[in-house]
């Protein structure tokens, strides 16, 4: 990615949906200060997705449960939009994330809605697993 194409993602809103640039919400995230909250962690993985962020996917996967690699077969998805549904914590480890998140796939829209599961471990949130066959709102 050139410095020009890095620079235009920093200061244009962020692809979570946030109202705040790139750079001062996800981009924090992504360069090394862990996320706050399941939510934040949530919202920075998505924009991990819809920039390609691999090995930030990965760090941020729950050893027990993340795949040795994010390798991709078919059409790449093109993240559009995520919306937020709930955000609720269980206690100081544990929390969920609901949301619905929109892309493109051959030009094809397409809706996922899915209930992540995240734990605190050592100071920092990671992703354990998510349930797209039910949700808490549907």
């Amino acid at each position: 990615m050139s410095r020009s194409s890095k620079n235009s993602i920093a200061e244009s809103q962020c692809p979570c949906g946030s109202p705040a640039t790139y750079a001062r919400c996800c981009g924090v995230h992504h360069h090394g200060t862990p996320a706050p909250t399941p939510e934040a962690l949530m919202r920075s993985r998505y924009t991990a997705y819809a920039l390609g962020l691999n090995d930030y996917l990965l760090a941020t996967w729950h050893p027990d449960t993340r795949p040795a690699s994010l390798a991709h077969e078919g059409p790449v998805p093109k993240w559009i939009n995520l919306q937020v549904i709930a955000h609720t914590l269980q206690d100081d480890t544990h929390g969920t994330v609901e949301f619905i998140a929109r892309c493109r796939i051959d030009g094809r829209a397409e809706r996922m809605h899915e209930v992540s599961r995240f734990v605190r471990e050592d100071e920092r949130w990671y992703y354990v697993a998510g349930d797209t066959s039910a949700s808490v709102h549907d």
